[in-house]
């Protein structure tokens, strides 16, 4: 509406001053999060994605800086954008700040162009599954474990159990399908821009200067100036943020957390601040 009233407005009195909206998309990529774990997801992202679309802009700039996590939280987030871009025909302009990896990268390719630094870190085309294995430690502390299963494959790769190589097959076998739905994706978004490299989708990583030889980015550069370069140096960029209530925010009239809550999500926090920590610390972040 507002472009709208600018056209019907005499040459003169019309305004050049251009907003582009603008998405951060930074942090690990989770199916859960919450107040004391923030992580990208389709429910967390959703929201902010859909009320950038709605702005009256020519294109959607969006900040990514992830390591990567969820195969399929990645998935839905590159399709919400790729969906909004096509309905609302707009442009996405995808911006990496330290890192853009696995399923980080995956969320990038939904741009229609990607922009570097050249020290960013960008790739990681692959699938990756850790954990740890205990099957010793329950009999040095005096634990017996018991497990009770309907379904014989119920308790595969069970951490405190040895290592089967039949369940070590299937993860594999479930992890090359996934892998292979990764490389399609970007073969489809990158198209003739990737250059054939052996190492392309091995799981490895590369500077952006390097992916930009790679066909992997677009240009090097950062958000402002390039935004500035293409649509005036006038243009304003638009911080669009999920809305958060006063009372949510400051728990007014009571908390919104019992004790309980609180003990509970800082135990598992632990194990998730270490898992996050060591996504980040592959690409020595």
């Amino acid at each position: 509406m507002k472009r709208l009233f600018n056209r019907l407005l005499p040459k003169s009195w019309r305004s050049t001053v251009v907003t582009i909206p603008v998405i951060r998309l930074h942090g690990t990529i989770l199916p859960g999060g919450g107040q004391f774990r923030p992580s990208l997801s389709l429910a967390s992202t959703a929201g902010v994605i859909e009320k950038a679309f709605g702005f009256d802009a020519p294109a959607i700039a969006i900040s990514v800086n992830s390591p990567g996590g969820s195969p399929v939280q990645s998935r839905l987030i590159f399709k919400r954008i790729r969906d909004l871009a096509v309905e609302k025909n707009k442009k996405v302009l995808v911006f990496v700040e330290d890192v853009a990896a696995s399923g980080g990268y995956m969320i990038a390719i939904a741009g229609d162009e990607i922009f570097a630094d050249p020290s960013s870190i960008v790739g990681s085309i692959g699938v990756v599954s850790a954990s740890f294995g205990f099957p010793e430690l329950l009999k040095k502390i005096g634990i017996e474990r018991r497990v009770h299963t309907a379904g014989q494959n119920k308790a595969v790769l069970d951490p405190f159990k040895p290592e089967k190589k039949e369940d070590v097959e299937r993860l594999k076998a479930l992890q090359l399908e996934v892998h292979e739905t990764f490389i399609d994706l970007v073969k489809e978004r990158r198209g003739t821009k990737l250059k054939d490299d052996p190492d392309l989708f091995t799981g490895l990583f590369w500077t952006a200067k390097k992916g930009l030889e790679l066909g992997l980015v677009d240009a090097l550069g950062d958000m402002r100036s390039v935004l500035k370069t293409r649509f005036g140096e006038k243009t304003q960029l638009k911080l669009i943020t999920a809305p958060r209530g006063l009372f949510g925010r400051f728990g007014l009239f009571g908390s919104r957390f019992s004790a309980p809550d609180i003990a509970a999500a800082a135990a598992s926090g632990i194990i998730d601040a270490a898992e996050e920590r060591a996504l980040w610390a592959r690409f020595g972040l």
